[in-house]
C-alpha cells in the first residue's frame, strides 16, 4: 500500500531538526527501499516548514508507526501529521525522473476536495511532474484530495495543475528532493 506522509514544522523547529539530521536518515534508511518520494519543504528563505515522504508500507497500522516514531517527530519538531492512503498514478520514483525544465522550482502541491468522494478529480499529467496521486481515505474507497511533487517556475504555475474548481484548499510549499547526500 501506498502512503503520502507530510510533517509540518513547529515554528522555530529548524535547529533542532538540523541537529536530528542524522538520527532523521538514519530512520528513513530502514525504509529506503519503499520510498517512492522524499525531500523537505521550506520557505524562499530556505527556513523548513515540513518533511515529505511518499513510500510503500504493509497497511494503515505500519504508517501510523512510521509516522509517529520518526525521531522528529518523536523530539517535537513537528506542529501535526498529514498521513493519507496515496495512489502512484505515475508508476515511478523521483530517482526515475529527469533533470526536468533548467528553469523549474519544485513544489509539493496539496488540493482537498469539499467531499469525500468515490471518484475524485482528474489527475494532471505533464513532464514536470515528479509524483502525483490521489489522497484517499484509509480504505482507499474515498478521494479525499490530491498530492502533486512537480517542477514549476513559481507558486502560482505551481498551484495552477490543480483544478481550481475541483478543490475546496490548494497549498503550494517550495520542494527539494531529499534523502542521505551521497
Amino acid at each position: 500500500m501506498e502512503f503520502f506522509c507530510y510533517h509540518r514544522d513547529r515554528p522555530g523547529s529548524t535547529p533542532l531538526r538540523t541537529r536530528m539530521v542524522e538520527e532523521h536518515w538514519s530512520y528513513m534508511d530502514q525504509f529506503a527501499a519503499g520510498m517512492i518520494a522524499r525531500g523537505p519543504t521550506f520557505t524562499s528563505d530556505g527556513t523548513l516548514t515540513g518533511s515529505v515522504h511518499i513510500l510503500n508500507l504493509p497497511d494503515p497500522t505500519a504508517a501510523r508507526a512510521f509516522a509517529f516514531d520518526e525521531p522528529g517527530y518523536q523530539a517535537g519538531a513537528y506542529r501535526d501529521v498529514l498521513l493519507r492512503r496515496w495512489h502512484n498514478a505515475l508508476g515511478r520514483t523521483m530517482w526515475d525522473v529527469g533533470g526536468g525544465r533548467p528553469d523549474a522550482n519544485r513544489y509539493l502541491v496539496l488540493g482537498f476536495t469539499p467531499d469525500p468522494a468515490v471518484d475524485g478529480p482528474d489527475l494532471p499529467v505533464g513532464d514536470d511532474l515528479i509524483a502525483c496521486g490521489p489522497l484517499l481515505s484509509d480504505d482507499g474507497s474515498l478521494v479525499l484530495g490530491a498530492a502533486v511533487l512537480l517542477g514549476a517556475s513559481d507558486p502560482d504555475e505551481a498551484r495552477g495543475i490543480l483544478a481550481a474548481d475541483c478543490y475546496t484548499e490548494v497549498e503550494v510549499h517550495q520542494w527539494r528532493p531529499g534523502g542521505r547526500p551521497s
